[in-house]
């Protein structure tokens, strides 16, 4: 099998941008895949005009993801084997717990809800599959963030502008760093009241084949003082991993 090296490297240079939400410079990306500038260049600026990639001026010229492969990646989601996995196993949850359950990805520093599950009696919930809400704010969105890779976590971190949604949203880095470690601990996210001050809701982790986190469940409800979220998160914790195992996860998700 004959293999085209300018499409190998094509695909490795468009793999080590999406690891980089604040873009990445052509200096870096000859120096992480080891590429003459004129080879790289012409490649870089091939993914540009394909609007696989888009490039800022700023200090020096930045490359990032572009539309076009957000696009694809999408179309790949919308039809990968694992959303068939994941959707029967929360509309099932959902009647578990009588609770909205959400199963989101990161896309940047946004949260994405790929997928809603709700009971008979469902509260109203203003998130939809496909909208977007900020990570640092959304149980999913932390319980994702806590268990990416350490340098894609900082990336992410260092491009988040934050917005009070309700009194009790995080607001700055120091303390959204310091839940992410107490998340890790845990193994599961709480939204205490900071998206919407009415609406509670824990998430975890879900993790892929290769280890890495594919994305995470979340469970909403109407927030009430006597509700014992600790003991939601563990349930909620314990779901995940089922979905984990399910998709090939062999590891130990915390």
């Amino acid at each position: 099998m004959k293999i085209n090296r300018t499409a190998l490297r094509t695909i490795d240079m468009l793999k080590l941008i999406s690891k980089r939400p604040d873009g990445i410079t052509l200096d870096e990306i000859c120096e992480a895949l080891e590429l003459p500038k004129t080879s790289a260049y012409d490649i870089a600026t091939t993914l540009v005009y394909s609007g696989m990639a888009r490039m800022t001026k700023e200090q020096k010229q930045r490359y990032h993801i572009g539309l076009n492969a957000y696009r694809i990646g999408i179309s790949y989601t919308n039809h990968l084997d694992f959303i068939s996995v994941i959707d029967p196993e929360l509309k099932a949850f959902a009647r578990e717990v009588g609770k909205t359950v959400f199963f989101g990805v990161r896309s940047d520093e946004e949260l994405v809800y790929l997928c809603k599950s709700e009971p008979e009696n469902p509260i109203i919930t203003t998130a939809t599959v496909g909208t977007k809400n900020p990570l640092y704010c959304t149980s999913l969105g932390k319980a994702i963030l806590a268990f990416e890779e350490e340098d894609v976590r900082d990336s992410v971190i260092g491009m988040m502008t934050f917005v009070r949604k309700t009194p009790h949203t995080i607001h700055n880095r120091v303390r959204l760093v310091k839940e992410l470690e107490e998340i890790r601990a845990r193994g599961y996210a709480l939204d205490a009241r900071e998206l919407e001050e009415h609406m509670e809701c824990v998430g975890a982790p879900v993790f892929g084949q290769d280890g890495g986190v594919l994305g995470a469940i979340s469970v909403s409800s109407l927030y009430k003082p006597t509700e014992d979220y600790d003991a939601l998160g563990q349930l909620v914790k314990k779901k995940a991993q089922e979905v984990s195992r399910l998709l090939g996860f062999l590891g130990k998700s915390s």
